[in-house]
Parts: C-alpha cells; sequence; structure tokens
C-alpha cells in the first residue's frame, strides 16, 4: 500500500506548541482513528523552530549550519503523519483530518 507524508505547516507567530483540550481531543481522535484501520506508520510533534538547524553541503565538502528550513519564512514544520494509505484520495482525506484536528495548513505527499 502506498505511503504518505502529512506535514502539519503552522505560522511562526504566536505560540506555536500550545494545544488546547479540544485540540487535544481531536488530535488523539485521528489518531485512534488512524490506528483503528491500520493507517498511521509513524506520527511525531517537532521542537520549537527557533531550534532548528539545516545542515547545507558546501563546495568544499565541509557543511554549513543555518536556519530555517526551505518553507516560507511565515511557516514552519510542526509535527507530522506517516501514513498508509489506498491512493491519494484517501490520503488528502486523512490530511483533511489532520487539518481540522490541529488547525492549521497540511501539506500531503506520497513517498517515492
Amino acid at each position: 500500500m502506498p505511503q504518505y507524508f502529512l506535514a502539519v505547516l503552522r505560522p511562526l507567530s504566536g505560540d506555536t506548541l500550545h494545544v488546547d483540550a479540544d485540540m487535544g481531543a481531536d488530535i488523539d481522535a485521528l489518531n485512534n482513528e488512524m490506528h483503528a484501520v491500520s493507517a498511521r506508520i509513524f506520527a511525531g510533534g517537532l521542537g520549537r523552530p527557533t531550534a532548528e538547524r539545516t545542515e547545507r553541503l558546501m563546495p568544499s565538502g565541509d557543511t554549513d549550519v543555518n536556519h530555517p528550513l526551505g518553507l516560507p519564512a511565515d511557516e514552519h514544520l510542526d509535527g507530522f503523519w506517516i501514513i498508509a494509505a489506498a491512493d491519494m484520495a484517501e490520503a488528502r482525506e486523512w490530511g483533511r483530518k489532520a487539518a481540522f484536528a490541529c488547525r492549521s495548513a497540511v501539506e500531503v505527499r506520497q513517498f517515492l
């Protein structure tokens, strides 16, 4: 079965790690739903975007450490799911549910 990456994208402004009780309950319900149908392979939240670093390979062969990642300056990757789904339509439906649960944008991409 194809696997998909659901990336939770949050705005950089505000308390991006704050999850209130309602949001936490919605995320738990989504995780339980994914687990019940064996769709969820892995899920995880990420630390504060101010701590992120990107290792970039330089022409010299060394790496240069900088930040942020290549996302637009007003967003960061806040967490993700790796799921199994029959097709992109099913994966997008999980992405829609994730966007509701997380109250933010969710990018859906298929693994190659």
